[in-house]
């Protein structure tokens, strides 16, 4: 069932508010708890994560499976959502394309990568019934000390990311999928993680409008359907101390008013701590509608999605939330729900598999990961490496940065790639300083951090490998290329932007000669901290 012209005006008004609401459930199929929330309230939308997941047809059965479900209790479809943003943050991997994430895509500099990632992303995710990604990130990340955005950031440079974020959401609009540019206002220069507590932004509004809100206003001006809000506080807009998910200030005021956006507004979990600690999303609902939010997102528990439900639904009867309010929200959703034809059925398996995860997609997705490749420092003549001397492979511990990342058994290793490739390979973990016995053994010394910074061991590994080995020693990172600042005196730099598989397998290729590095480094490095080097320049 598709409502049209006005016709929901009629429904009732739990029908109304269940149309404000994205949740998420546990499992391969939805449980009994989440059906009984379809029938009661016909929600708006649901949300996928790993736990959700198996492969691409499983995700078409579900999908399938929902939409039947809605239909069957006489609501409109759902919106299905998922954060498909590449790289280390991407919840569908088996039998899809998985492209590089955003930084990657920083490094290649180039819109045509950010769309063309974007809009085959955005078909195979349609496909499979899902309509909207919570995707690209626009967060300007020129916080070092990120823990949340990171990699997940094009760039630390606003203009870079307003043309490669506005560039992402042609392309999966393109394909019929909603974008949802995020996390407004910004979450880029923030030192905490909302997941785990509130970030404050100290900035005045004159630096605001300089960095975090220009990729929001080209994002707006190339017309995404969608903004996620941010769960951080940023006094220049909201002096109380409120999270920007809960201030008018900033949905409505700044926002609706002086950005002139009329899309879908969708909040990022309310049980992230940031919210669920100070608020719980009970009242974080109520607040997050009353200033201005189109759609509340609660993702992992039933019985504070019905508390929310319910608490929305007393604040409308006790006059705390206007029913106009309400509608308002109702109408940008069903319009959006319109516009991306939710009424028409998800097409057989049978039809839409030969354009899912093909070679032609996985074509895209290497070349514009080998694109990214970024020799930072390049000051021996270590590279490239001989396949027939022995090289030492040190490994670190891959473990999450953020909840957001989604850790994978299964990838490999740097060692492992390089074995592929006909290189004479010997690997070891950096579990300790024991990995560094007999180094004068090896001709070549590949050392390899993710995220250095956060395992004080790696560093020291790292650095007493420089020390000890000079030359011979080559560093990769394999997630955050500021690295790079905590052994500054390594002569070879390497950075590539994720550990899954295709950027390790791009990172191999450049060791030992078979593509030439053509990134350039995302992220300004000289200039927060000096070591008598540049990065290279962003074109």
């Amino acid at each position: 069932m598709m409502v049209r012209n006005g016709e929901w005006k009629n429904w009732s008004l739990k029908e109304k508010i269940g149309q404000l609401f994205v949740f998420g459930f546990y499992g391969y199929e939805p449980n009994e708890q989440f059906k009984g929330l379809i029938d009661d309230y016909g929600i708006g939308g649901t949300i996928y994560f790993s736990r959700n997941v198996k492969d691409a047809r499983q995700v078409h059965g579900l999908s399938s499976e929902l939409q039947r479900l809605t239909q069957q209790a006489g609501r409109p479809p759902m919106f299905i959502a998922i954060d498909q943003e590449g790289g280390m943050v991407a919840r569908l991997v088996n039998g899809v394309t998985l492209m590089p994430g955003n930084m990657a895509l920083g490094a290649t500099a180039s819109t045509e990568a950010a769309e063309e990632t974007a809009r085959i992303c955005g078909e195979e995710l349609r496909g499979l019934g899902i309509t909207m990604n919570y995707a690209p990130c626009i967060d300007v990340n020129n916080n070092p000390d990120n823990p949340v955005i990171n990699v997940r950031s094009y760039s630390d440079r606003s203009d870079v990311v307003s043309r490669l974020g506005a560039a992402a959401v042609a392309g999966y609009q393109s394909a019929g999928v909603a974008a949802t540019v995020k996390h407004f206002p910004g979450h880029g220069d923030t030192s905490v993680d909302s997941h785990h507590a509130l970030p404050v932004l100290p900035h005045d509004r004159e630096r605001l409008e300089a960095v975090e809100l220009l990729p929001f206003r080209a994002a707006i001006e190339a017309g995404t359907d969608c903004i996620m809000t941010a769960h951080v506080c940023l006094p220049a807009l909201e002096p109380s101390g409120v999270p920007s998910t809960l201030s008018e200030n900033v949905l409505t005021g700044l926002l609706r008013g002086e950005l002139g956006y009329d899309g879908v507004v969708v909040t990022d979990c309310l049980e992230m701590s940031a919210i669920d600690e100070f608020y719980g999303p009970e009242q974080g609902a109520v607040k997050a509608i009353k200033a201005g939010a189109d759609m509340v997102l609660v993702s992992h528990t039933f019985e504070k999605q019905r508390a929310a439900l319910e608490a929305v639904a007393a604040a409308v009867e006790s006059g705390e939330i206007s029913v106009e309010r309400i509608e308002q929200s109702v109408a940008r959703i069903m319009r959006l729900k319109e516009k991306l034809r939710l009424e028409e059925p998800i097409q057989p398996w049978e039809q839409v598999q030969g354009g899912i995860g093909t070679e032609a997609n996985k074509a895209v997705a290497r070349k514009w990961s080998e694109a990214s490749v970024t020799l930072v420092k390049a000051e021996g003549g270590a590279l490239p490496l001989k396949r027939d001397a022995q090289t030492l492979v040190l490994w670190p511990d891959i473990v999450p940065v953020s909840v957001a990342d989604e850790m994978l058994s299964g990838d490999g290793t740097l060692g492992d790639f390089l074995k592929l490739y006909g290189a004479s390979v010997v690997e070891r973990r950096m579990n300790d300083e024991s990995v560094l016995e007999g180094l004068d053994e090896f001709e070549q010394i590949v050392v390899v951090t993710y995220d250095a910074s956060k395992h004080p061991h790696e560093q020291s590994i790292a650095r007493e490998a420089v020390k000890r080995a000079g030359d011979r020693v080559v560093a990769v990172s394999v997630r955050n290329p500021l690295d790079l600042l905590l052994y500054p005196d390594v002569r070879t730099y390497l950075a590539v932007y994720e550990c899954r598989p295709l950027a390790l397998s791009s990172a191999a290729k450049a060791l030992l000669g078979d593509l030439k590095p053509a990134g350039t480094l995302p992220l300004e490095i000289s200039a927060a901290y000096p070591f008598g080097w540049s990065a290279l320049p962003l074109s």
